[in-house]
């Protein structure tokens, strides 16, 4: 039976699930784009659909399908694991001890309890106002099944009996926030658990990739006034569920977000869904809370463009209440979206769509939008609201993290209040530094250092040498005869070449053996898997196995082969010979002019050394030797 992995692999296409967070474009044979995994102008992240594999020349990280999800969602291996299976439609077998993992039980469990939910709310009689609620609310029977909405029956154990009876246990239902334990003081002489959520209109909390972990639960209408819990209430803070990173119908809207280059980002649950349910596809929820860093940084994966349909009604504390100062600093383009005629945008969708459409359009940039509001309430010219509206905008102007956007706005307010503009950036820059903590003031920040990722020039020609050598074969006997690993210029690199060179004798000893009948070609799979082997592989003199594991042959190879379709997609073999024969006279000059002036250094040392006359000449003489043949290749190169 296949290995889990090695199936989704082969189901799954590596360009298409990396499109789902990048846009990427053809580049020869492989696709390009920037890496999301840190800053850069120039696209160096490269996808290579042959070879499954990706690489990003910025940052140096790499690998296939299961680390980009890694390190994109920031999941342990069986997380992506069970992502990707459900992707590809991949049976994972239960018997699999690491898919017996807490996290994954819990998540068994909320996705069956948000089943549970669903079918009580589907076919119960208990749930017959619920359904009543919602046909109100003008959803339709596509719309509960596609967001699986349910019902939580007015009963205290129900659904842990359900959960139990599928073998799950207390312990485990309470751990995933479904349940409450009793609390011993009340007398009632139960011990245990009940459920969490009673007599409630449910909605399931998916996470990005549409696991359901968590839900928020709607008290049934007319108990509103009675209810001691509140309107809402939500599945707690889990080891799955954590609100801060959680975004209401972002696992549906994500590819229309993307698709539009654009995200309408609304408060309720029922905005995004009755907005989807009309077209509106691009549309999410934040659930009524401040807008968190994490949540940022999930938006940015697919838009940097945001509307918001908010209450604006309080316009100079807005970015504050609502964590519209994370989007601000992230340097998205923010606009805010004005519902006429309606509270809400599910109360406009519902008596009419296209001012909702309409409204979208007309939607103002954020900053516009609160000038308008603060100058309609403050006269501008009126000192004391001058200067009430003055500090209101400086606290929203001063939350862009793009210099440029605070320069723009700072004049547009100048203008605005008529004032002079150098005064008014004064006043700015006071504000500012009143916001700088203390700690940071007095320089006991901590800084970590930035991490040098600048090669050598003769590091980058060893990695482009071997690029070329792995592309072209056919040259790579040149290097073989011209090059010895020492010539390299990286531990890495010299270890890759090591091995390459035994792998490659291999290859001509079978091609010899084979009469030459076949095409002596490196085949990227079979050299991989050579590479994956410790045993195969040879080590430095007087290296140890530990020191050489520091550099894994495996993962440089799949760098060097992105490197090469990168670089050198476009040679032809007469192109690549002549690059190959550049590179390895600079790096064999560069090691000889390394080694001159090491045996020169020696020649000093020997002649300070108080050795018996015979030793000291003995060593002079033949380091004297070495120094004359390293002139005489070195003049012989030049000459070339």
């Amino acid at each position: 039976m296949p290995n889990p992995s090695d199936e989704i692999k082969a189901k799954l296409d590596i360009v298409e699930v990396i499109r789902e967070y990048l846009p990427l474009k053809a580049a020869g044979l492989n696709f390009r784009s920037t890496c999301p995994f840190h800053r850069e102008k120039t696209p160096s992240f490269m996808v290579s659909p042959e070879k499954q594999i990706w690489h990003c020349f910025g940052c140096g990280k790499g690998g296939d399908i299961f680390s980009f999800v890694m390190e994109m969602e920031r999941l342990s291996f069986i997380e992506a694991l069970r992502l990707l299976a459900k992707k590809a439609g991949v049976a994972l077998r239960k018997a699999d001890p690491a898919l017996t993992s807490k996290r994954n039980r819990l998540l068994d469990i909320v996705e069956l309890a948000a089943k549970f939910y669903h079918k009580i709310l589907l076919d119960s009689p208990a749930a017959a106002g619920a359904r009543e609620y919602l046909r109100e609310r003008a959803l339709t029977n596509e719309t509960i099944e596609a967001w699986q909405l349910g019902y939580s029956p007015d009963a205290w154990e129900t659904l842990a009996n359900f959960l139990k009876s599928r073998g799950f246990s207390e312990d485990e239902i309470f751990l995933a926030g479904l349940s409450v334990k009793k609390d011993p003081s009340t007398g009632s002489g139960r011990a245990g658990f009940y459920d969490r959520f009673r007599a409630r209109i449910m909605f399931p909390l998916n996470d990005i990739n549409g696991s359901a972990v968590g839900f928020t639960a709607r008290v049934m209408p007319g108990r509103e006034e009675t209810e001691k819990m509140g309107k809402y209430i939500n599945t707690p803070s889990t080891m799955i569920y954590d609100k801060s990173k959680i975004l209401f119908g972002l696992d549906k809207a994500k590819m229309s977000i993307k698709a539009e280059d654009a995200v309408v980002l609304a408060e309720g649950q029922l905005d995004a869904i009755m907005a989807q349910q009309h077209g509106f596809t691009n549309t999410i929820a934040s659930s009524g809370t401040a807008l968190t860093a994490e949540q940022v940084k999930l938006i940015k994966r697919y838009t940097n463009n945001l509307f918001l349909s908010f209450d604006m009604d309080a316009a100079g504390d807005l970015a504050a209440e609502r964590g519209i100062a994370q989007a601000q600093g992230a340097e998205m383009n923010i606009k805010v979206v004005e519902v006429k005629g309606a509270k809400d945008p599910d109360e406009c969708l519902r008596h009419n769509p296209e001012n909702w459409r309409q409204a979208i359009t007309d939607a103002k940039p954020m900053m516009q939008y609160y000038f308008d509001k603060v100058f309609a309430k403050y006269d501008k010219a009126d000192f004391p609201g001058q200067n009430q509206a003055i500090k209101i905008l400086l606290a929203v102007i001063a939350k862009f993290g793009s210099k440029l956007e605070q320069d723009f706005w700072l004049k547009k307010l100048s203008q605005e209040v008529d004032t002079n503009e150098n005064s008014l950036r004064e006043k700015f820059n006071e504000y500012v530094k009143k916001q700088i903590s203390p700690a940071v003031k007095n320089n006991e920040a901590v800084l970590k250092p930035a991490i040098d990722l600048k090669q050598s020039r003769e590091a980058r020609l060893s990695e482009l040498l071997l690029a070329l050598a792995l592309k072209f074969p056919a040259h790579f006997e040149y290097v073989i005869n011209h090059l010895g690993p020492d010539d390299l210029v990286g531990p890495a690199n010299q270890r890759l070449y090591r091995n390459l060179v035994i792998y490659y004798n291999k290859l001509i000893d079978l091609w010899t053996r084979e009469g030459g009948n076949f095409d002596l070609a490196i085949n990227y799979l079979d050299l991989k898997d050579w590479l994956s082997n410790p045993e195969n592989l040879a080590l430095a003199d007087g290296q140890t196995e530990n020191q050489a594991g520091d550099y894994n042959c495996a993962s440089s190879l799949d760098r060097l082969v992105l490197l090469a379709d990168k670089d050198f997609y476009d040679y032809s073999a007469e192109q690549a010979k002549a690059e190959i024969i550049n590179i390895t006279a600079n790096l064999r000059l560069n090691y000889l002019n390394a080694r001159r002036r090491e045996i020169t250094k020696l020649i000093t040392a020997a002649e300070k050394e108080n050795l018996p006359p015979a030793e000291k000449s003995e060593k002079l003489n033949n380091l004297m030797g070495e120094l004359k043949a390293l002139a005489e290749e070195i003049n012989l190169m030049e000459i070339k």
